[in-house]
This record gives structure tokens, sequence and C-alpha cells, in this order.
């Protein structure tokens, strides 16, 4: 992609790409330095630091913030393409910077980008993106619904190493909604002082966006509304997750299960676990 668009990004939730080095079949970007590096880290790994509620939560609506700034905001519309834990960074207060553009694509407002090149991190990837290669803001939703139900259960989008039942995210807590127990998917880190209604706001929201069909997920700005409290969740929610019952398979079985002209996925988590 053209790097110049990226360079000129100016969003608090934004990393600044500072400069970049193209090789024959790479691209590095530079961004500004992130002391406390990338949120898995505190997700996943053993540290001193445990991430409270109120901190995940604003990690979640800042992420909001960043897409609804590249999707409708910006001059061009900006898939980003790669939305997962790994790319939050965090600075030395803790606050959210998304960053690694290599994948991201501009777009006019009022067209469709032209490629069969699926790309982004398995778990993360919408059903019709693995069908049809063809990156939209609502595959970016769809990845920002998983990460949602990521920093919410502190768990990783795929499981290989645990039951069928509970290998994919998105079906687990999936399963819980349908149980009438979805406060049962939270992160049992979370100490008790979190807000329910938060925690089950963010489960839900991940689910709505994570929606098997991309015209069931709400656009960034609408999620940001949600997540802000400016507007309250579908009263036939329940439905319309509901009609996501009849998936079958989520997103990991439609990149093994469709044939596309072409395939990158980053750090995948079937083989490394990220």
């Amino acid at each position: 992609m053209d790097i110049s668009p990226i360079g000129q990004l100016r969003h608090p939730n934004l990393v600044r790409v500072l400069g970049y080095c193209r090789g024959k079949e790479e691209l590095i970007l530079v961004y500004d330095y992130m002391p406390n590096g990338s949120l898995d880290k505190f997700l996943y790994k053993k540290t001193e630091l445990i991430l409270n509620w109120n901190q995940r939560f604003k990690i979640i609506k800042d992420v909001a913030l960043a897409l609804t700034y590249l999707h409708e905001e910006w001059a061009e519309a900006i898939i980003h393409r790669d939305i997962k834990a790994s790319n939050v960074l965090l600075d030395g207060e803790l606050n959210v910077k998304l960053g690694d553009f290599g994948l991201a694509r501009c777009i006019n407002h009022e067209q469709d980008v032209q490629t069969t090149h699926v790309a982004g991190t398995l778990g993360y990837i919408a059903p019709e993106l693995a069908r049809s290669g063809k990156p939209t803001p609502s595959t970016d939703a769809y990845a920002f619904g998983v990460f949602c139900l990521e920093v919410a259960c502190g768990r990783r989008p795929v499981e290989p190493k645990t039951s069928e039942k509970e290998m994919i995210l998105v079906d687990w807590v999936y399963s819980f909604w349908m149980e009438g127990k979805i406060l049962s998917a939270a992160d049992p880190k979370l100490n008790e002082e979190c807000k329910a209604e938060e925690v089950e706001l963010v489960l839900k929201l991940g689910l709505l966006c994570s929606h098997s069909v991309a015209e069931g997920r709400p656009k960034m700005s609408q999620v940001l509304m949600y997540l802000k409290g400016q507007a309250l969740l579908p009263e036939n929610l329940n439905a319309h997750v509901k009609a996501q019952e009849g998936r079958g398979e989520s997103e990991n079985h439609a990149i093994l299960c469709y044939s596309t002209p072409s395939l990158t996925i980053t750090n995948s988590l079937m083989y490394t676990g990220r």
C-alpha cells in the first residue's frame, strides 16, 4: 500500500509512523517507542500487573475510538486488517495506541477494496473474508468483536489444545450466552470489584460484532455509542445473536474449508499460540 496516508494519521489512540523501509518481500514500519509493549503480554504472560476491569474497559473503548477514526473520520477509509491484542500497544501510563499498519488498506468511502489476498490472524478473520478475500470496515468490526471477547475473557481466540467446544472463543462465549449465563465466560482473574453490567455489555457487544453475517455487525461509530452508554444494545439482541445458531463452524474453520487465491496469516494461532 501507499504508506504516505498512514504517516499523516494523527489520533491519540494510534501510534505515529515515524518512517519505513520497503524490501523485496516486506514492509518495515518504525513507530513511537511504547515502553509497556503489547496488550497480549498482560493478558497471557505472568506479569506483576494484572489488568483490572476499568483498565480493560478503557482499552476496549480506546481501540473503538481508533477504529472509528480510521473507518469514518479520515479522508479515506482505512481498513486495519489485523486487529488483535498483540497489535494494541501500551505506553508508560498504559494508554492505548493501536499499531501495526503493515496490512492496512486505504479506500475511498464509496468504493470497495479490490483484492483477493486474505490477510490477518487466524481467529480474527471474518467468514466472508476467508471466502472472498475482500477486506471491509465490517471485517475489522468482526476482529474487534473477537478482541472484545479476548480482553473480557482473558482467552486467546483459538485454543487448539482444549476440547472442540472450547477451542473457538466466539463459539465458547456464544454457548454461555445460549445457556443464559454469559458472565461465566469472564476472565476469572477479574476481581469482584468489576462492574458486571459493563462486562456483560462487552461480552454481548463482542458477539454482536462477530456476527457471522456482515450485515449483522454495527459500524464502529455505533459500537462506540454502546460503549459510552449513549445508546442501548438492540432490544432484539437475543434473537439477533441467536440468528448465528446455524453458523456451524466459526471463522477458523472457514479459512480451512474455503479456497482462496492467496493467504497471509500473521502469528498463526493454530501453530504458535498467538
